[in-house]
């Protein structure tokens, strides 16, 4: 068997590394949601109040991301230091944190016919990340409504949006068994969203439900919630996508950029938000948000954990798509969600559903079809349209 090449080398570990963080940051999201933040001794759970802020968890998703900085400047001040010492970075293949932060740089700074992207046009990146934030903050508001694993898979539908964006803004040509496909995707959507309303979550304020309930009109919120995110969340990776295709930018910086942006831009909309609905909704009320996290330990101290995994994803999301394509990255994001599943059945969150398992199925097997991951058996493929998620051979040729 040959040895894995550096470029291969180096995508196993991003994709590894993208999906042990994403399984990290929803199921820390839930968690938070499961926390008590008031009336936490009544002995009527009903009366419980618990975490339910979304966009503080907004706010503590672009604290991750803008933490991503000091992690940049020390890789500029490595680089300084290593140009001084005329010392190479790291070892011919040898696969190494360093030398997974070099490969990633390289291949961009090798861009020559790529103007830098810095100056006024890295506001460029504030497009993808107001469509992050709108994605974000509703999702949070469907997670407090479905289960951690119903959420996840209903984010596998941005696969749908991706493909259909990628064929009208980026210029790709989708053949007929890629349509059929993302049918095949629709399809297992809609039955993870039929097991969702047939088998409500167990909800920590109602902990006799049995989660037998025959319709949950609040778990069709969520689905709704969920699935109307995709829109923002596809535009948010055609739109990176197509800014990395033009302009030399490294993982790093493109989430240190989306990260500054997402706390301005947040910050400055919470206190409209209070004006306009704080009276009708705890969620928006700044000073409830404020004692809800920061006086509760578990609260807090969650929120940090989440804000490293939302960092690591990130970072190796955005270093996939410069490698690959947007729609591979949607690929391994749906990929996580089984690992979410697990956890969340083994953690007694929710209830296994035979339904659920069918939907899974057919979507994530439409899913693969259409990156490529499994070859479609009908008719021929004789010209590839993206290159396969791992790539056996070193070079990075640019896409179409």
């Amino acid at each position: 068997m040959p040895p894995l090449s550096t470029h291969a080398a180096t995508t196993i570990v991003l994709v590894a590394g993208m999906l042990i963080s994403g399984v990290c940051n929803t199921i820390l999201n839930k968690y938070q949601d499961m926390q008590c933040v008031e009336f936490c001794n009544d002995p009527d759970p009903s009366k419980r109040r618990y975490f339910e802020q979304p966009v503080w968890q907004t706010l503590n998703m672009f604290v991750g991301e803008f933490a991503v900085w000091s992690v940049y400047l020390y890789q500029k001040f490595e680089q300084r230091r290593q140009r001084l010492a005329s010392i190479p970075p790291s070892a011919p293949d040898q696969l190494d944190a360093a030398h997974l932060v070099d490969d990633v740089d390289h291949v961009i700074d090798k861009q020559q016919n790529r103007p830098e992207l810095k100056g006024t046009k890295a506001l460029l990146f504030w497009i993808p990340t107001l469509c992050d934030m709108t994605a974000t903050t509703i999702m949070n508001v469907g997670l407090l409504f479905t289960s951690a694993s119903v959420y996840q898979m209903l984010r596998g539908s941005v696969v749908i949006f991706t493909g259909i964006f990628s064929y009208f803004f980026l210029g790709r040509r989708l053949r007929a068994y890629e349509w059929v496909a993302l049918a095949m995707v629709v399809g297992g959507v809609g039955i993870v969203g039929l097991s969702s309303l047939l088998f409500p979550q167990n909800k920590p304020s109602d902990p006799t439900s049995t989660g037998d309930e025959t319709f949950d009109v609040m778990s069709l919120l969520g689905v709704i919630m969920v699935l109307g995110a995709q829109l923002f969340t596809a535009s948010q990776f055609v739109i990176e996508e197509k800014i990395l295709l033009r302009y030399r930018v490294t993982p790093l910086k493109a989430v240190g950029l989306e990260g500054s942006f997402g706390l301005v831009s947040v910050l400055g909309a919470m206190p409209f938000l209070h004006v306009l609905f704080g009276d009708h909704h705890e969620a928006f009320d700044i000073q409830k948000g404020f004692h809800d996290f920061f006086d509760t330990p578990g609260v807090w101290k969650t929120g940090i954990a989440i804000s490293l995994s939302i960092a690591f994803f990130n970072w190796f999301g955005l270093a996939i798509t410069s490698h690959i394509s947007a729609t591979a990255r949607s690929t391994i994001d749906a990929c996580r969600t089984l690992f979410i599943w697990m956890v969340s059945l083994y953690l007694g969150w929710e209830q296994f559903s035979w339904i659920q398992v069918v939907g899974f199925v057919i979507m994530v097997t439409g899913t693969f079809i259409f990156n490529g991951v499994i070859r479609w058996p009908f008719g021929s493929r004789d010209e590839e349209e993206r290159a396969p998620l791992l790539q056996s051979s070193s070079s990075s040729e640019h896409r179409d």
